[in-house]
């Protein structure tokens, strides 16, 4: 189960695509984050949600957002992707232990052993604001999380 709007976000560190770590807890005070975990690097769906968010980060800047893309895959795979398609923002690798900070925020799927679709705003206290998690195949709806980064940015 995913955790839940009101509770403190797991904190972890992982990997960039260039080997940098970032902690989720380095963000506090300073801007929201907004955590999309999927499934597998180089697919359709997941690539159509993370070009999304690329052609839109100046969205995301102007409400202060830090956005964090995560998956299973290597980091090694990660940074390939991420130079095809000019992705600007961390993509982060849960590579090992295999899937941890998917399953500390309830997403991992133990059948499949990858990382559900899971999006999740954080506050800039650390406390998730949003959650809400997709069956594979299922694309998200990037209109709602804002919606919430934007009553966040004006309260």
């Amino acid at each position: 189960m995913p955790v839940e709007t009101g509770q403190a976000a797991p904190d972890f560190t992982l990997k960039d695509q260039d080997g940098n770590d970032v902690t989720l807890s380095s963000f506090r005070g300073n801007q929201s984050v907004v955590i999309v975990f999927y499934p597998f690097t180089f697919t359709g769906v997941c690539q159509g949600e993370l070009c999304s968010l690329r052609d839109d980060l100046s969205e995301f800047d102007a409400v202060k957002a830090q956005v964090l893309a995560i998956s299973c895959d290597s980091r090694h795979a990660q940074k390939q992707w991420t130079e095809q398609q000019g992705f600007t923002f961390p993509v982060l690798s849960d590579f090992w232990p295999h899937g941890g900070v998917a399953q500390s925020y309830g997403v991992f799927n133990d059948v499949t052993g990858f990382a559900n679709r899971g999006t999740f705003v954080v506050d800039r206290a650390g406390i998730i604001r949003f959650a809400e998690m997709k069956e594979p195949g299922q694309a998200r709806d990037q209109a709602v999380w804002t919606d919430v980064l934007d009553a966040l940015a004006s309260g």
